[in-house]
C-alpha cells in the first residue's frame, strides 16, 4: 500500500477536506468589509456640474479611501491562498 499525498487527502468517507476552511471564510469576510468601508468613504456628495466644490479633495477621499480599499484587497488574496499546514493529529 503506498501512502502519497493525495490518498492522505482523503478521508475516512472518500470525501476530499473542503477547499476553503473557517479561517479563510472569516478572512474574505473582513476583506469584504474592508472593501465596503472603503467604497463608501470613496462617495461623494451630489454636486451639480456648474459648482465647484473642495470637498472632493478632502483627506478620506484621496488618502483613506484608497487605502482601505488596497488593504481589503490584499486581505482578500490572502484569504483565497492562505492553507493551513497539516499537523501530525490531522494525518492520523
Amino acid at each position: 500500500m503506498s501512502n502519497s499525498k493525495n490518498e492522505n487527502a482523503i478521508n475516512e468517507r472518500g470525501n476530499r477536506p473542503p477547499l476553503f476552511r473557517t479561517m479563510n471564510y472569516i478572512l474574505m469576510g473582513i476583506g469584504a468589509l474592508l472593501l465596503l468601508i472603503g467604497y463608501i468613504c470613496l462617495a461623494g456628495g451630489d454636486v451639480p456640474d456648474e459648482v465647484f466644490d473642495g470637498e472632493i479633495f478632502n483627506t478620506r477621499r484621496i488618502v483613506v479611501a484608497p487605502i482601505l480599499i488596497f488593504i481589503g484587497l490584499v486581505v482578500e488574496i490572502v484569504a483565497i491562498m492562505w492553507h493551513p499546514k497539516a499537523t501530525e493529529n490531522n494525518n492520523q
